[in-house]
């Protein structure tokens, strides 16, 4: 690696200068940044009410407590909160069997365990993530938003999950070039999404203006030109949407199934929200999230959605991305979000119904883009190959399954990989007389496991049958139960077999049955004696009980398998 050279996530923490975080002066980027989350929150909680099942109302309720309630609750400073995209499928086969009503109870004792969970301080469990994991979970997260909202850039529906999109992207442009309609709708999202990349290139002070912002505020006035028809922001009654969930209905948690459903809704909510929370406190140099305060703020948001009877909220990773990338500096951008989704799904529906579908699809497309991020695929092989395939394992696992299921699938990966790197052994064979010999020498260093166990046999298998053999292990720092039983019942093999000797030297603290009367003075070895293995193995080199950094000079580079 050159000097001086760095590689990591594209919010490098030495690339940024501290923030400056006093109210003072971060009111103003804080406001406009909570304009943009807004205007990126609105089409995130239609989007997934509709995937959920219900009315999307009460996706935005959630939306609105996860922006007042839970950002003005201590925890995460950049973190927003939303409802939960991860859930949608378990809340829509939830909905189908038991009807909207089960959200109230089911939800509510999510957000309970939630609490329970922080109180105990159990958050913290979460922060145990390889960085490999999370930059393949914020790719694994924009990949599936850019193919979803590759449909709503043309006022289309998306398909489902993110390799039906895939599939059906050809039929996508082939309906969208046959509908002038949708063409109009593309070229509103192109130019959103344009708009959004180069905005930041144009000379100050045009620039300090929010790109998200003049997207809809430009796309919003086309839209309202003659002629020009494509689909808008439909949004009904708010209040209506509302519903208290009675004391009463939480006996129907008696029931197996909707106490398991209940779990399983903090379990997810809480790793969604706990993995996301280390993945944006990568992007800014702001205060570190406190994950146990963060948890327990979870719980009281999702204690108020069931109490409401609404949808399960998450950290949102989409929402808290463009939260930073649009400047913010303090949770004022996160409550503010939050005021603005009540104040315009309340009282100025009417505004939003100005608002084209298909620039806030072009809006949430950059977003995901960025997300994505391409280039750092290559600059993590570059690093370390190892950390790469995780990387790109975990990308792959969300895209194909959820976001919860691929983080588990990029975690085992992860620990495979340390488990093999810290389980690195090195074998040394020779022999007296060629390999023909009848005599081995054989000199293990490392980290002595079940792991290497293959490595192990093939090495014994070379020497087998050979009348003296002497195994020194002396250089071993670890050596577990499954190796050592392996080594000692092949040289017990050995010995039944005809071999004249074997010496097996076990590492220094491995040694179980020391003598108990050691001779004081033992007798020197006569050199002329070619029966002693103390004698021929003196010309081969010898361990005293560390490793031998000449051969494992050629390791301390570049990582690898």
């Amino acid at each position: 690696m050159a000097p001086g050279r760095t590689y990591g996530p594209r919010h490098s923490k030495r690339a940024r200068p501290k923030q400056d975080t006093s109210i003072s002066s971060s009111i103003g980027p804080d406001l406009l940044a909570s304009l943009v989350v807004f205007l990126v929150a609105v089409p995130l909680c239609i989007g997934i009410g509709a995937a959920s099942g219900v009315p999307v109302e009460l996706a935005i309720i959630s939306g609105i407590i996860g922006g007042i309630i839970v950002g003005l609750m201590p925890g995460s400073t950049m973190q927003v909160s939303g409802p939960a995209a991860g859930l949608a499928t378990l809340v829509l086969e939830a909905v189908g069997a038991h009807g909207v009503a089960v959200l109230g109870p089911v939800v509510f004792a999510a957000g309970v365990i939630q609490i329970v969970l922080g109180i105990l301080r159990m958050g913290r469990l979460f922060q145990a993530i390889s960085l490999a994991v999370v930059q393949g979970m914020l790719a694994g997260i924009g990949l599936p938003l850019v193919l979803s909202q590759s449909y709503a850039l043309v006022d289309a529906k998306q398909l489902g999950s993110a390799l039906k999109n895939i599939a059906g992207l050809p039929h996508l442009l082939s309906s969208t070039l046959a509908n002038p309609h949708a063409v109009v709708a593309l070229l509103l999202g192109v130019s959103t999404v344009c708009l959004c990349a180069l905005w930041k290139k144009l000379p100050a002070p045009v620039s300090k203006l929010p790109a998200p912002l003049v997207a809809v505020v430009l796309g919003s006035v086309i839209a309202a030109l003659p002629g020009v028809e494509v689909k808008r922001v439909v949004i009904g009654d708010l209040l209506g949407a509302v519903h208290f969930t009675p004391l009463t209905s939480l006996l129907e948690l008696a029931d197996p199934e909707l106490i398991t459903l209940a779990v399983t809704f903090a379990v997810i909510a809480s790793a969604e929200t706990l993995f996301s929370a280390a993945a944006v406190d990568r992007m800014h140099d702001g205060q570190r999230t406190q994950y146990n305060a963060e948890l327990f703020a979870q719980g009281v948001g999702n204690t108020l959605c069931g109490f409401l009877g609404a949808l399960p909220m998450t950290a949102v990773i989409a929402r808290s991305s463009v939260n930073v990338q649009a400047g913010a500096k303090t949770k004022v951008s996160r409550v503010m979000h939050g005021v603005w989704l009540l104040a315009f799904c309340l009282l100025f529906t009417k505004l939003l119904a100005l608002i084209p579908t298909s620039v806030l699809a072009g809006i949430l497309l950059h977003s995901g883009w960025k997300l994505f991020s391409p280039a750092q695929f290559p600059q993590m092989w570059k690093r370390d190959r190892g950390e790469g395939v995780v990387m790109v394992i975990s990308t792959l696992a969300i895209v194909a399954t959820n976001l919860l299921e691929g983080v588990l699938a990029g975690l085992a990966a992860a620990i495979i990989l340390a488990a093999l790197r810290m389980s690195r052994l090195h074998i040394h064979t020779s022999y007296k007389g060629g390999a023909g010999g009848d005599t081995a020498h054989v000199v293990i260093e490392g980290n002595a496991t079940f792991l290497r166990l293959p490595k192990l046999n093939e090495t014994l298998d070379s020497i087998a049958g050979r009348k003296l053999i002497h195994v020194d292990m002396q250089g071993v720092s670890h050596l577990d139960l499954a190796f050592r039983s392996q080594v000692e019942d092949w040289a017990e093999q050995q010995r039944r077999g005809g071999s004249e000797q074997v010496v097996l030297l076990l590492p220094p603290a491995e040694v179980s049955d020391p003598d108990p009367d050691p001779d004081p003075d033992p007798p020197e070895p006569d050199p002329m004696d070619d029966t002693n293995p103390d004698v021929w193995f003196a010309e081969y080199p010898q361990v005293p009980g560390g490793r031998d950094e000449s051969r494992l000079e050629s390791h301390a580079g570049r990582s690898r398998f």
